[in-house]
């Protein structure tokens, strides 16, 4: 069996810090949507779910759930750069208040195409929250409604992060040891 916890070089957010900062943006959340009835959250899959389910528990208002499955990665550790949808949302979003739950935002591709494809389904509003904001990766803008916390150009795992589909149920976000992705890196 692997050792998920030997690939790692360091804990870069712990758990307490992500709990923290959880409820705090669902208070900016809910002080932002306080004068609508409608909020709709649309989890970015795969890694967005921990993420989603920690900040839904963590709104006190009522709001609505969908699911939508985007990739550029495939099982590298860098963004391939082609955006394709894996899986659609189940429910119409027009007229309706969107708020994107996203775990990084890296080279900011994705998001862009994401964003771009759910206005042209005509939303009342629509934003973004992320865990995680990666600015020296970012090739594409996008505004970032809701940060959790800004990180540093390096791999991490964690709370719904995965490498080659491993290391999400980790509480933590942590930094791999690169000698577990260097061949991935080198070309081999």
């Amino acid at each position: 069996m692997k050792d998920l916890y030997g690939d790692i070089d360091r804990v870069l957010i712990d758990e307490k810090q992500i709990e923290a900062r959880t409820r705090e943006l669902s208070r900016q959340i809910e002080a932002d949507y306080e004068d609508t009835e409608d909020l709709l959250l649309i989890c970015v899959l795969k890694g967005g779910y921990v993420f989603l389910s920690d900040l839904s528990r963590a709104l006190a208002r009522p709001h609505d759930i969908d699911f939508m499955g985007v990739s550029s990665y495939g099982a590298g550790t860098q963004s391939s750069g082609a955006v394709q949808i894996i899986m659609d949302l189940k429910q119409p979003i027009a007229g309706r208040n969107v708020l994107i739950v996203e775990d990084i935002v890296d080279s900011g591709r994705t998001l862009d195409y994401m964003l771009r494809n759910l206005q042209a389904r005509s939303p009342g509003s629509l934003r973004i929250c992320t865990l995680l904001s990666k600015p020296a990766r970012r090739e594409v803008e996008v505004p970032i409604d809701y940060t959790g916390f800004e990180i540093p150009d390096e791999f991490v795992v964690g709370y719904g992060l995965d490498f080659d589909e491993l290391y999400r149920n980790l509480p933590f976000i942590a930094v791999m040891k690169p000698a577990v992705f260097a061949h991935l890196t080198n070309g081999d």
